[in-house]
């Protein structure tokens, strides 16, 4: 149903090999395959050293986005291609010794899918040239089931080339387990869908958030009050903090992210501890912004910036909070950052993880 609404791997700097400990999880990395990596690779991942180790891989045509559900024995990962082959894959996981195997793919009917995300119930993929939003069921099993539903995107923005088309970046689901949000780039707004029983259904117009001309809204992220959302523009290099209540957005704060014009922004994270906000830019001055949280109000000060390596597309915070891993596609590596958990700051360890074209981190908890 369609409705309308919207390098081999190797390792470098990295501690003793092998050996696990109570601080260890695993971690998914989602690659680009056009170069020398195959797929998703596994490590194990000491969150209170720094220090890491490879553990398996498994070959999949760019895996570029992924995430784990639950107990972490399923893995969804994206097969980002621009035609017919686009696909959203099941995987059985093994976090124990990062084993993956394939159990299933489905077409997501929608090319480019740059975004995945689950409640479990449901699995939604963001697909970025195709313009639209895919919505899967999930079979007793864990595994997708075929297309339910397809929403589509729009492209009503002032970029006459990036925003030609219509084009969906992420789809998150809301804390409160009533909606999922999903980002508009090329109409320059936030979508709502109302969670039934059955699954997605859009919601009306005056729902959507709107954001300022040639924002390009890339990555929404919920924070662990549950009462801040943030939002960061690809095109624009801000980031908006907005409030959230009754399935409303309502924005409270915009801040550059960016100030070069690069118009490269990338991801958005925030603290286990809900205490700071880092938000990526590439192409130019590439590296983290880095921005203090109100305890309250959640509103931003940016407290300084962080360069990293080339392109760093996207990256993730331990569940400790302890360190920060950056995912640098165009500079074939890893770099794994110590947080100083009082001031946000970042320090480069030098215990980088080498990988070809990396663009997806995800923890698991070892079992």
């Amino acid at each position: 149903m369609i409705t309308s609404a919207l390098f081999a791997l190797g390792l470098c700097s990295c501690a003793p090999q092998g050996g696990e400990n109570g601080n260890e999880l695993t971690m998914l990395v989602g690659t680009y395959t056009n170069g020398a990596s195959t797929g998703i690779y596994t490590f194990g991942f000491d969150q209170e050293q720094g220090t890491s180790r490879a553990l398996d891989s498994i070959a999949l045509s760019n895996p570029s986005y992924l995430t784990a559900f639950a107990d972490g024995r399923r893995v969804y990962a994206v097969s980002e291609k621009p035609d017919s082959s686009a696909a959203l894959v099941t995987l059985d996981f093994d976090p124990s010794n990062g084993h993956l195997s394939l159990l299933g793919s489905q077409p997501t009917c929608g090319g480019d899918p740059c975004y995945v995300s689950t409640n479990g119930k449901w699995v939604l993929t963001a697909n970025y040239s195709g313009g639209s939003l895919s919505v899967f069921p999930l079979r007793a099993d864990g595994t997708a089931d075929a297309l339910a539903t397809l929403f589509r995107g729009t492209a009503t923005g002032p970029d006459s080339i990036r925003q030609a088309d219509a084009h969906v970046h992420c789809a998150v689901f809301a804390p409160d387990g009533k909606h999922v949000f999903a980002t508009d780039f090329s109409a320059d707004r936030l979508l709502r869908f109302d969670i039934m029983d059955n699954g997605l259904a859009s919601a009306p117009d005056s729902t959507s958030t709107s954001l300022p001309p040639d924002y390009g809204p890339r990555h929404l992220i919920f924070a662990p009050d549950g009462r801040h959302a943030y939002v960061i523009g690809e095109l624009s290099g801000t980031v908006t903090a907005m409030r959230y209540e009754g399935g409303r957005l309502d924005i409270l704060q915009t801040l550059a992210a960016d100030t070069t014009g690069a118009r490269g922004s990338a991801d958005i994270r925030i603290s286990p501890d809900g205490r700071f906000l880092y938000a990526s830019n590439r192409l130019r001055n590439d590296g983290l912004a880095i921005f203090a949280i109100h305890p309250t109000e959640g509103t931003l000060t940016l407290k300084g910036y962080q360069q990293t390596g080339l392109h760093p597309r996207n990256f993730n915070i331990t569940p400790n909070g302890r360190y920060l891993l950056v995912a640098c596609r165009d500079s074939h590596v890893i770099q794994v950052y110590e947080r100083d958990t009082q001031t946000g700051a970042l320090t480069d360890t030098g215990r980088d993880i080498r990988v070809d074209q990396p663009v997806c981190i995800q923890f698991v908890n070892k079992p």
